[in-house]
């Protein structure tokens, strides 16, 4: 099967399949992994209150398995640049409903990417907090618009060597993770890391709402195990690589986040750090830990390489995103003006200045309002909408090629759809309202855009929906 790429004629030559299994891999362990372990585990305990917030960590992983499966049959079906976006608008009609729904993904996740990206500047500027000691909150805010700033200055050219890059940011990711794993286990005890409070799993509306904030900072940190679907175009054999390397990142990130989580809390005591926002040691709560066993000397050491994971994370974040409107503008199915390549080096630069400077004004809200905010944006169109686009395409398109199909389909389906509502649900009431404008805010400005441009639905065309799917099949 052939789809449309999305990539015009000007930067074709610099794409190439450059990604097999193991850089596929390593892009999504390297942004679900990043800074999220080491920043979470304090908004993690203080949601319930104690180490019963794990609960919602694996409630987190029974929706990251079955979405991941969602992803990997869309995957694998239509390999090309864009991800959500491409298999939103094939599945709800190329030129109708699915015009809608790719400008939604679009408006949404210049929204929601952003926030993911300044989560990592925030963490960054919190763990410089250890090594510079009375740092102030404004001090803080100017480490992470100067990361930003350095981020969006380093991807301002043409790179052409990702797969390595990638690699060696996954490499730095795995030996700090390791590190602490390693620490852990050696000095784990077990009194400190089920030391349940008075009543921890008493059943009651209060324990709901903080089960759905915990399952949230849990789903925030497994985000990314699709990353490899964004840059399709550039997968080797992609209806094998891309399905294995979204089930290997999940099962494998998954052992990492419990050892971790395991090895801190049985280090250090949650009382020390929970709530959150009572106690300043949890902005590095993991140099904390390695101070304790090995000294401040070393947890400094550790703290530079928490520090590279975090830019390294960001990096590719930004480098990754920033395509994503690129490409949707190339196809027509966004504002014009993203779709602009810099004229001597070739890339999205329109694309990713403003993906670059929204992240850094995101960093001025706090990081448990950002996690919440970047999750609750992309529930709906994205996370939602890709499962009704599978059961959409299995009835409209059954001949479509697909090297990879859901197991027990439907039930995945099912299980990601009432994760996804319970996680959206649960959320704070303005978070939800965010959420609800922002999506009514793409909506006016997909129907002005519409009207100025004289694209559905204020035009006629005999695009309707069984002719996208053809479209799908045909390769046209």
């Amino acid at each position: 099967m052939k789809v449309e790429s999305g990539s015009t004629s000007e930067d074709q030559p610099h794409l190439g399949r450059r990604f097999g299994l193991l850089q596929a891999t390593a892009l999504n362990m390297s942004n679900m992994i990043g800074i999220g372990p080491f920043i979470t585990i304090p908004l993690l305990m203080s949601a319930l209150g104690g180490p019963q917030a794990m609960i919602g960590w694996f409630i987190a992983i029974l929706i990251a398995i079955p979405d991941g499966m969602v992803w990997s049959e869309l995957g694998a079906a239509m390999p090309g640049s864009g991800g959500s976006y491409r298999y939103l608008r094939e599945a709800f009609g190329r030129e109708t409903w699915g015009r809608l729904m790719g400008f939604l993904f679009i408006w949404q996740f210049i929204i929601s990417g952003p926030l993911e990206i300044a989560s990592g500047y925030i963490g960054f500027s919190k763990y410089m907090g250890y090594i510079w000691p009375g740092m102030t909150s404004g001090q803080g805010l100017a480490v992470a618009v100067a990361i930003g700033i350095l981020n969006i200055i380093l991807l301002y050219r043409q790179i052409t060597s990702i797969g390595k890059i990638t690699v060696c940011l996954w490499i730095g990711t795995m030996l700090t993770s390791g590190a602490v794993i390693a620490t852990g286990a050696m000095h784990f005890d077990p009194k400190l890391a089920f030391d349940f409070p008075p009543g921890a799993f008493n059943f009651s509306i209060g324990f709901l709402f903080g089960l759905g904030a915990a399952s949230r900072v849990g789903v925030y940190d497994y985000l990314g195990y699709y990353d490899i679907c964004y840059i399709g175009d550039e997968v080797k054999d992609p209806g094998r690589v891309i399905p294995r390397s979204i089930i290997i990142s999940v099962i494998g990130v998954a052992v990492i986040y419990l050892a971790i989580n395991l090895s801190i809390i049985g280090v250090v005591p949650w009382r020390e750090f929970v709530p959150a926002e009572k106690n300043p040691s949890s902005d590095f709560i993991v140099s904390i830990f390695m101070e304790k066993i090995y000294g401040s000397k070393v947890a400094t050491f550790f703290t530079a390489m928490v520090l590279w994971t975090a830019f390294g994370s960001v990096f590719a974040l930004l480098l990754g995103y920033s395509r994503i409107p690129y490409a949707a503008a190339q196809d027509g199915y966004f504002f014009k003006i993203f779709g602009r390549l810099h004229s001597r080096k070739h890339f999205p630069y329109v694309s990713l200045i403003v993906m670059g400077v929204i992240s850094i004004l995101c960093s001025f809200v706090s990081l448990g309002l950002v996690i919440d905010a970047l999750i609750t944006t992309r529930i709906l169109v994205q996370f939602i909408g890709q499962i009704f686009a599978v059961m959409l395409l299995r009835e409209r398109a059954p001949e479509m090629p697909r090297p990879y199909r859901i197991w027990l389909y439907p039930i995945p389906n099912f299980v990601a759809l009432v994760g996804w509502i319970f996680i959206f649900a649960t959320s704070d009431l303005k978070v939800i309202l965010f959420g609800l404008g922002s999506l009514l805010l793409g909506v006016i400005c997909f129907l002005i855009w519409s009207k100025v441009t004289r694209r559905w639905p204020f035009a006629d065309t005999d695009h309707g929906f069984p002719t996208s799917t053809r479209h799908v099949i045909a390769g046209k």
